[in-house]
């Protein structure tokens, strides 16, 4: 509800007539993290990778501890009554999808209860919620009506053998101006202020926002002006840091340089913007200018691109942004426009139609469940990658060819991103998510605009090329233990046939003491191992003498110094 604050100009009473009026406006927020293994974390190998791809656990096992709990079936109502809604979310998608989404079913479930290594592999995605908090208190801008938002849902999205997390949170209010709401949808989704103006006011984010709990008590505030304590924590971490809202919904999981222990640390991937969808009912869908169409569908603000749709500006919007199989006059919902940028899907339609708003069957409905886990799964793919290509650039960061310890290191590093992403590959990666046009069409879009197909072919060519660097060093190295032994194999011929020619032995002493006998083994192993190790350390000049011994162009004193060569001091 807004409160009865002055109005700033932008929100006149002399402007109210004329303004449209968010008569419903949902916002939902997703924001993808990186997840990365406590620091002294308990054991290495085989033990650390199951821990760390199953990071849920940790969550999990906090218990009482902290505010998040797992939903173990979602999908099912009071009394056990599967919801129609539900169900039209689950049909809409491809089996393929549909198992990537919602598991093997509660029987699965149940019946590996006593196979927990079974029972995580069978359910790729993890949820957990949080319901503590129950409304969010904000101000866009001084002297901007105060809103009070209620909480839809707060919620956390794992995946197995992926380390990321998604955040998701949706939000939801009415009667709001469409400026004031504009505002919000631009303003809200930010994990930190990009600056400050001269006045010390943070920018493109909310002026204030306090997260309030059930009965009204605050539970936390933004410190978004707070210009020096985010100043400090840049120069001293090279990391931003997280508003103090936004880290009071993450606990525990805390960033990555925060102070004070966490469950799960994580760390930024993508923009500090948070990814978002909108859904907007108003009076009249037609009446809304082209300009409030493209400040909405690239989420401008307000006061952003004022008249970049006149005049012949962005004459491609409607053909790049814009889903429009909806938008007649005609239908359960007439005039219903989807705006797509890749970083924000809006949904804009007549407050009017019941069809357009009823929660079970509707488009608010499929704006809830179907587009927002087809927007999920976009940025769930683009983050997932982003974050395999990042892997590879700190592995090569952390590469010193002189050192054997991270020579190997780096090859274990470089084959278990290559597993993981032929495992993503199998299971995440996904060109078709449905048959249902409008689903396919609006997942098509959003993936087009974030460019996951290039990037997709992109991290696998890195990897792709990282994996045969490794197997070209493995041929390199097996080829050179060849050639080595090979030389050793050659000269330890020649003392072989000589000392065996017709069965010969140079000592007699078959018939001596055991004590001599022992001597006189244990003198020649120690002299023949140590003439192999010698051989063994000479091999490659033995082998560069053997080559120019077998050229028969070479005139005898070349092939005489390639010899002497052999003990030579060698000249870089």
């Amino acid at each position: 509800m807004v409160k009865g604050l002055p109005q700033p100009d932008d929100f006149t009473a002399a402007k109210a007539a004329s303004t449209p009026v968010v008569r419903h406006l949902r916002q939902v927020l997703l924001w993808p993290l990186q997840l990365l293994p406590a620091p002294g974390g308990p054991g290495k190998g085989q033990r650390q990778r199951q821990q760390h791809a199953r990071p849920w656990r940790v969550l999990r096992d906090l218990g009482d501890a902290t505010p998040w709990r797992e939903l173990v079936d979602e999908y099912t109502g009071a009394g056990g009554r599967f919801q129609e809604r539900h169900y039209n979310e689950f049909v809409s998608f491809l089996p393929v999808v549909q198992r990537f989404l919602y598991g093997q079913g509660r029987a699965r479930r149940e019946a590996a209860a006593a196979n927990p290594r079974r029972g995580e592999a069978d359910s790729p995605m993890r949820v957990f919620r949080r319901h503590d908090i129950a409304q969010v208190r904000v101000q866009t801008r001084p002297g901007a009506p105060v809103l009070t938002l209620d909480i839809a849902h707060i919620d956390l999205y794992f995946f197995f053998d992926v380390d990321m997390v998604l955040l998701n949170v949706e939000v939801m209010a009415r009667d709001l101006p469409l400026p004031l709401a504009e505002d919000l949808l631009y303003r809200f989704g930010r994990a930190y202020p990009s600056g400050w103006d001269e006045a010390g006011q943070a920018l493109h984010c909310l002026h204030s926002a306090e997260w309030l709990g059930a009965d009204g008590q605050v539970l936390a505030q933004s410190d978004a002006h707070l210009r020096e304590v985010f100043l400090a924590h840049v120069a001293e971490h090279r990391a931003p840091r997280m508003a103090a809202h936004w880290a009071h919904v993450m606990q525990p999981l805390v960033a990555e340089h925060a102070e004070g222990e966490g469950a799960l640390r994580f760390r930024q991937i993508e923009y500090y913007r948070m990814p978002m969808m909108a859904f907007i009912a108003v009076d009249e869908p037609a009446a809304l200018s082209r300009n409030d169409f493209v400040r909405l569908g690239l989420v401008t603000g307000a006061a952003g691109l004022d008249g970049i749709g006149e005049g012949g500006h962005l004459p491609d919007f409607e053909a790049r942004h814009c889903y429009d199989r909806f938008w007649v006059d005609a239908g359960a919902a007439p005039r219903t426009r989807y705006l797509c940028s890749g970083h924000a899907l809006v949904v804009v339609g007549d407050a009017q139609a019941a069809f357009y708003t009823c929660r079970e069957r509707g488009v608010l409905a499929q704006f809830r469940h179907q587009h927002f886990l087809l927007f999920l799964i976009a940025h769930f793919q683009k983050s997932a990658l982003l974050m395999f290509s990042d892997r590879l650039v700190e592995a090569l960061q952390a590469l010193n060819v002189a050192s054997p310890g991270s020579v190997r290191r780096f090859k274990r590093n470089i084959r278990g991103s290559f597993e993981v992403f032929l495992r993503f590959t199998h299971r995440y990666w996904f060109h078709e998510v449905s048959e249902q046009a409008h689903v396919r069409a609006l997942f098509h879009l959003t993936t087009q605009h974030l460019g996951v197909d290039p990037l997709y072919t992109e991290v696998k060519e890195r990897i792709a090329d990282m994996n045969s660097y490794l197997d070209a060093d493995s041929l390199r190295r097996q080829a050179n233990t060849v050639v080595r032994l090979t030389v050793v194999t050659i000269f330890g011929l020649i003392g072989t046939i000589t000392t065996g020619f017709l069965g010969m032995n140079l000592l007699a002493e078959a018939e001596a003491p055991l004590s001599r006998r022992l001597t006189i083994f244990a003198v020649v192993f120690m002299a023949t191992t140590a003439l192999t190790f010698y051989t063994m350390a000479k091999s490659k000049r033995l082998s560069d003498f053997l080559d120019d011994l077998s050229d028969e162009h070479l005139p005898w004193w070349r092939k005489a110094y390639a010899l002497a060569r052999v003990w030579l001091p060698r000249r870089d």
